[in-house]
C-alpha cells in the first residue's frame, strides 16, 4: 500500500473519530421520542428510522418513526393546550416565552452548531451563522408580536367597525433538511408569537437538532403548545397536511411535493404558506467589479453546498466581461476546501445523503450527454479521506442549452451553469424563462440597472451586490412555482392569524 494511501486512511480514521465524539458529547439518547402534549413518546406502531452522519456514513441515531395515529395524538393535544391554557396567555406572555427560548439557545449556541453540522454536513463555520439567526428571528417575533394589531374602519354610517387579529388555533409545520434548526425557528417563532400551537415534523435526514431544542426549551413552553412527529412524509406528513382539525399548513420543501400539499389542503380548505424550489439567476453587469463578482457569485451557489432554495444557479455573465470574468471564478471555485464539516477550515461539506448525492450526480450526467462541457468538478473530491461521505465537487458547466433539465430543473447541489449575454432584453427573458421564481442576484455598481433588473425580473428576493443574507423583517417567499406567502417578517405574523370584523350598530 502506498504512503498516500496510508495517509489518506489515517485521515479517514481521524474523521470518523473527531464525528464520534462529537456525537457522543452531544446525542445522549440513542432512541429518540416523540413529543406530544409535554411528554416524550414513543410512535404508535414502535418503528423507528436511523438518521445518518453524512461525512462518515456511520448511524448517528434513531428516531421514532410517527404515523397517522400519531399526529391525530399530536393535534388533540395541541387542540388542548389551545383551549385550556395558551388561548389565554397575554401578547406580554408570549414575548416574554420566545425571548427566553432565544436565550436558552444562545446559550448552548456552540452545540447546537456542531449538532447541525453533524447531521447535515453543512460546515461549521455556517451552521454557526445559521444558529446566530435561529436567536435573532425568535427575538424578531418576540418585539413583533406587541404589534399584531387591528383597526378601525372609517364608515358613511354611525355603525363602529373594527378588525381584530386571532390565531387559527392548531398549525401545522413541515420543515427541511437544508436549514433544519432555522426554517423550524422560521415557522415557530411566528406562529408562537401570534397564539397558535403546533405540530412540527421535521426531515426525516435531519431531526436531531430540533429533538434537542425541544429538550432544551420544554420547560419554557405549556405541554402541548408545540408537538413534535419525527417519520417519512409519507406516513406523518401527509396526515398532518390532511388532518381536518388543522387550520393551516407551513411547508418548505421541493416544488413536488409542494404540488401534493397544495391538493391535499384544498379538500379541508386550509390555509397555506407554500416555500418551494428555486432556480435562480445572477446576473453580472459588464461594469462589475470583478474581485467582488467573483465573491458574491461563489457564495451565491456553494454556501451550504448549493442546498439551499434559493441557490443562484444560472451565473449570467456580460459577454464584455465574460473572458476577464470566468478564470476568476474559476480559481475561486477550485481554491473551496472542501473537507469535514467540523473543522473551521472547510467551506464546503457532504450533500446530506447517498440519495440527493445520486441525484445531483444524475444532472451532472444529463448535462455530460447533452455535450456540455465540465470545466470543474463533475464528480467527487480528489481527496480518499472522504469517500465514505456524500461529498461531490464545486462543479460549473457550461455550453448548455438553456432549455435542458439541467438549466430549467432544481438540482439542489453544488453544480453552478453559466451562460453569456449581450442584449439586456435577452438577458430579462433568459432570468425569467423558468418556472420558479424565488430569488435573483445582481452585480452592477450601476443604480438604475439595478434597480431596473430588480423590477424586471420575476422572483420573490433579489439580491443586488450581495447574497444569501436572511435577516429578520425581511419577507422571503417565491413568484410563481416557488411559493405562496411570505416568511421571516411580520407579515409572516399576519399570516398565522385571521382577521375578524366587528360592526357594531348605533341608534
Amino acid at each position: 500500500m502506498s504512503t498516500h494511501s496510508n495517509t489518506s486512511s489515517n485521515r479517514k480514521q481521524i474523521i470518523k473519530q473527531r464525528h464520534r465524539e462529537v456525537a457522543n458529547d452531544l446525542l445522549p439518547y440513542y432512541t429518540a421520542q416523540l413529543y406530544i402534549g409535554g411528554n416524550w413518546v414513543d410512535s404508535a406502531s414502535g418503528q423507528t428510522l436511523q438518521t445518518r452522519d453524512p461525512t462518515t456514513g456511520e448511524v448517528l441515531a434513531e428516531v421514532q418513526a410517527g404515523n397517522e395515529a400519531d399526529i391525530d395524538r399530536a393535534v388533540d393535544a395541541a387542540w388542548k393546550a389551545y383551549d385550556d391554557c395558551w388561548a389565554a396567555y397575554s401578547t406580554a406572555d408570549r414575548q416574554r416565552i420566545l425571548t427566553e427560548i432565544a436565550d436558552r439557545i444562545e446559550t448552548r449556541k456552540k452545540e447546537f452548531a456542531k449538532l447541525e453540522s453533524l447531521d447535515n454536513g453543512k460546515p461549521i463555520t455556517e451552521s454557526r451563522d445559521d444558529i446566530d439567526l435561529v436567536i435573532d428571528h425568535f427575538r424578531y417575533f418576540a418585539g413583533a408580536a406587541r404589534f399584531l394589531e387591528g383597526k378601525t374602519i372609517p364608515t358613511d354610517s354611525n355603525n363602529h367597525i373594527q378588525t381584530i387579529k386571532e390565531p387559527y388555533g392548531v398549525v401545522g409545520q413541515i420543515t427541511p433538511w437544508n436549514f433544519p434548526l432555522l426554517m423550524a425557528s422560521w415557522k415557530l417563532a411566528p406562529a408562537l408569537a401570534a397564539g397558535n400551537t403546533i405540530v412540527l415534523k421535521p426531515a426525516e435526514q435531519t431531526p436531531l437538532s430540533i429533538i434537542e431544542f425541544i429538550r432544551e426549551t420544554e420547560d419554557v413552553l405549556p405541554p402541548g403548545v408545540v408537538n413534535l412527529i419525527t417519520g417519512y412524509g409519507a406516513e406523518a406528513g401527509a396526515p398532518l397536511v390532511s388532518h381536518d382539525d388543522v387550520r393551516k399548513i407551513a411547508f418548505t420543501g421541493s416544488t413536488e411535493v409542494g404540488h401534493g400539499v397544495m391538493k391535499n389542503t384544498a379538500n379541508t380548505i386550509t390555509d397555506l404558506t407554500l416555500e418551494l424550489g428555486g432556480k435562480s439567476p445572477v446576473i453580472v453587469f459588464p461594469d462589475a467589479d470583478i474581485e467582488k463578482a467573483v465573491t458574491v457569485t461563489t457564495k451565491a451557489l456553494f454556501f451550504n453546498a448549493g442546498e439551499c432554495c434559493c441557490a443562484g444557479t444560472r451565473l449570467l455573465i456580460h459577454e464584455d466581461i465574460y473572458d476577464q470574468f470566468l478564470p476568476a471564478y474559476m480559481e475561486e471555485v477550485g481554491s473551496l476546501t472542501v473537507g469535514d464539516p467540523l473543522l473551521d477550515e472547510t467551506e464546503l461539506g457532504p450533500k446530506v445523503s447517498q440519495a440527493e448525492l445520486e441525484r445531483t450526480m444524475r444532472y451532472i450526467g444529463w448535462a455530460l450527454e447533452a455535450d456540455a462541457e465540465i470545466l470543474t468538478g463533475g464528480g467527487p473530491p480528489d481527496d480518499e479521506a472522504l469517500t465514505d461521505g456524500n461529498f461531490v465537487a464545486p462543479t460549473v458547466i457550461s455550453d448548455l442549452d438553456h432549455e435542458s433539465r439541467v438549466a430549467q430543473e432544481e438540482i439542489f447541489g453544488p453544480v453552478e451553469a453559466v451562460f453569456r449575454w449581450s442584449s439586456y432584453d435577452t438577458m430579462i427573458e433568459l432570468a425569467n424563462d423558468t418556472q420558479f421564481g424565488l430569488a435573483a442576484g445582481i452585480i452592477t455598481d450601476d443604480l438604475d440597472s439595478a434597480y431596473r433588473t430588480a423590477r424586471d425580473i420575476e422572483a420573490g428576493n433579489i439580491w443586488i451586490n450581495t447574497y444569501n443574507e436572511f435577516q429578520a423583517g425581511q419577507p422571503f417567499g417565491g413568484y410563481k412555482q416557488s411559493g405562496t406567502g411570505r416568511e421571516t417578517a411580520f407579515e409572516t405574523l399576519e399570516e398565522y392569524t385571521q382577521t375578524k370584523s366587528i360592526n357594531v350598530g348605533f341608534e
